[in-house]
């Protein structure tokens, strides 16, 4: 690793750690030239995921839109930033262990969804109304007696 201070061709470690849930590691280096110290990141580089959207249209997975939706729908609910974050790590790694690198984006909001009715139902419920389009309240009503069903199952 080159200095970014003197361009030398020296530099050591002084201390490593993980980040990003062990993802990528940061170096404290110091150059033995001039004694300057900086950080450099080392990350696995992932292929990217790409979605296949309805229309048929492609574009890369991107994990803060997915997040947007989520906090969105988890608007005034007590659901807290840390829980909106594992719902984000938990599908795209669902998504990533699939091993595929295209996903159709009707895969991804089931996964979001499964993954928000074990948080929050009303936050499940806006982001399925969304999601799903819902026509009219009837198709709505469905949505929740089904909701409800599975919660009276599981208890």
């Amino acid at each position: 690793m080159r200095c970014p201070n003197c361009d030398a061709k020296t530099t050591r470690v002084l201390d490593s750690r993980p980040i990003d849930e062990g993802k990528s590691i940061r170096r404290r280096r110091e150059c033995d030239g001039c004694q300057y110290r900086f950080t450099t990141f080392e990350r696995v580089e992932e292929i990217p995921l790409i979605v296949v959207k309805k229309e048929g249209t492609r574009e890369e997975f991107n994990r803060e839109k997915l997040k947007r939706g989520l906090i969105k729908a988890c608007e005034k609910r007590p659901v807290s930033l840390e829980q909106i974050e594992q719902v984000a790590y938990e599908v795209e790694k669902d998504l990533r262990d699939a091993g595929h690198s295209e996903i159709m984006s009707h895969d991804i909001g089931e996964l979001i969804m499964d993954r928000l009715a074990l948080v929050d139902e009303v936050a499940y419920v806006r982001f399925a109304s969304v999601y799903r389009q819902f026509k009219d309240i009837n198709v709505f009503m469905n949505e929740l007696n089904d909701m409800i069903k599975k919660t009276k199952n599981e208890s």
